[in-house]
């Protein structure tokens, strides 16, 4: 393959886990070399593993590793890579990090830096969806001053206007961080320190400011596109109503319920922003839908999404190989033209889940440690992106997720019905995970018939009820098979070895309800 077939030749990947092992997938793909970098933590991490070369960063904290630009130019430049793709997550909506690459003289493979500040910074992607006549969720377009009697006295008083609930959020980053749900005038100069306080900490940045509460609502974004000549497409929309913390657990496209007018609706509005901001590669426009089918819009993600995946499995698109594409300059290809042409009539449904070491009998509180058995589900209409193998540390230093895994089917009835067959095929032990939570939304009446809303978990999962229910079955199939009777010899296996045991004593799920029923519940 020759340069003129690829946009680069080399490229560094600054990021880990199941989503640097993705954009390394499709830069093999596309004939270009990757660099991983790692922290202490990741040394022997999937991502470091399937690069062509790899560069440490620094000890495990993000801050001193995955978050440490400069050293990440470096490995850039010290490597001979031609552009740094940033992932999701870590430094990849920071414009000073954007603005870095550039300045290196590399390519930064998602929007410029100009773009990333003026859409990266929450209160700025407001002010531009106000410019352009896009409804924006009731709040405030400056960051709350908390530093003298006279700024709290005026940020009551805004409070005031807008009415309670609200939210206190942080202007920069998102996932929920530096975000506080204020319910009265009391609560609200100790929850702007708080979000003010682990904002900085997180994202260098701790303006805040305020937002109402849209309740209850549906979370939709869209996914967009867009070339240095100036064109924006949206390649359909997304719903992520389902979260926890004000962070996702399960994304499916297109959005459930939505007519196709409802559709090119939001999708307008999104290009609208994007347009006026300039964007140029990949970005998300997210938006709250009330109980009357109004969008409004909440933010824009100037980078890839985690759950980027169901939008390619409608679409047909490989979104990391059209950002490539669009980073090196090339307009929008024939194919995200066509995608745009069909994003109110998308091909099929997909849904994903995001299997995380968390436990949902615990407010989803994360864990860490090692993987024992890690077997994925498998066949027709099936996507997993994971980094993870048997026996691996998931240490606790970075986000909890392990695994995305994506059904793709011709309706969203059948996609369901194959997303739960997924899970019933799907075994993680050692730890816990997410998975008795993914069980119980795939067989949930109110999912499948698209009663969906941020409110969804609040709503319908009682996770310390469905783990005393789950351990209870467990622990009484478990009693039952120790009065089965042992066979005298089991069948060999091709190695020659006795074969393990099939039926409800093989079961992992009873072994693990054997070992530590009560502790770990089965998932």
């Amino acid at each position: 393959m020759t340069d003129v077939d690829r946009p680069f030749s080399r490229v560094l990947v600054a990021n880990r886990g199941e989503i640097a092992v993705r954009i390394i997938r499709t830069c093999r793909e596309m004939g270009m070399e990757t660099v991983a970098v790692y922290s202490d933590a990741d040394r022997h991490a999937g991502h470091v593993r399937i690069a062509d070369m790899a560069v440490r960063l620094g000890p495990a904290p993000a801050s001193e590793s995955y978050l440490a630009a400069d050293a990440i130019v470096r490995a850039a430049l010290a490597t001979g890579a031609q552009a740094i793709h940033p992932g999701c997550g870590f430094l990849a909506e920071r414009a000073s990090f954007a603005a870095a690459v550039e300045s290196a003289g590399l390519t930064f493979v998602g929007p410029d830096s100009q773009t990333i500040a003026a859409l990266g910074d929450k209160l700025a992607a407001r002010r531009i969806a106000r410019s352009v006549d896009v409804p924006v969720v009731p709040g405030t377009l400056e960051p709350a001053s908390t530093a003298s009697p006279e700024g709290v006295a005026r940020i009551i008083e805004a409070a005031r206007e807008l009415g309670y609930p609200l939210f206190v959020k942080a202007a920069a980053g998102g996932g929920g961080r530096g975000m506080r749900r204020v319910t009265r005038p009391d609560d609200l100069p100790s929850a702007l320190a708080a979000g003010s306080n682990e904002a900085e900490a997180t994202f260098g940045d701790g303006a805040v400011y305020l937002e109402r509460e849209i309740r209850p609502a549906r979370h939709i974004e869209v996914q967009l596109l867009g070339d240095a000549a100036g064109r924006v497409v949206a390649i359909g929309e997304r719903d992520c109503s389902i979260q926890r913390r004000h962070q996702k657990l399960v994304e499916e496209a297109p959005a459930a319920g939505l007519s196709a007018a409802q559709r090119q609706q939001v999708h307008a509005l999104a290009i609208r922003i994007a347009s006026k901001a300039g964007l140029g590669n990949a970005a998300t426009a997210e938006f709250l839908c009330d109980r009357d089918g109004h969008f409004w819009f909440l933010e824009m993600n100037a980078r890839l999404q985690v759950e980027h995946g169901v939008t390619e499995l409608v679409s047909g698109l490989d979104l990391v190989r059209e950002q490539f594409w669009l980073a090196a300059g090339a307009p929008l290809s024939a194919g995200a033209l066509a995608a745009a042409e069909h994003a109110a009539a998308p091909n099929g449904h997909a849904i994903e889940v995001r299997i995380s070491l968390e436990d949902p009998a615990r407010a989803f509180a994360p864990m860490a440690g090692r993987v024992g058995r890690f077997r994925l589900a498998a066949g027709p209409g099936l996507r997993v992106d994971t980094a993870l193998e048997p026996g691996e540390r998931v240490p606790p230093d970075y986000d909890p997720l392990v695994a995305k895994l994506m059904v793709h089917a011709a309706d969203r009835p059948m996609a369901i019905d194959r997303l739960r067959r997924a899970l019933d095929e799907t075994e993680i032990d050692g730890v816990q995970t997410t998975l008795p939570f993914h069980r119980f939304v795939a067989e949930s009446a109110a999912f499948r018939s698209g009663d969906l809303s941020t409110d969804f978990v609040e709503t319908y999962w009682d996770g310390p009820a469905v783990r005393r229910a789950a351990v209870r079955r467990a622990l009484m199939a478990a009693g039952l098979a120790f009065f089965e009777p042992v066979p005298t010899a089991f069948p060999l296996s091709l190695a020659g070895s006795p074969a393990e045991p099939h039926g409800p004593a093989g079961s992992t799920w009873l072994a693990v309800a054997r070992a530590e029923g009560i502790d770990r519940w089965p998932g």
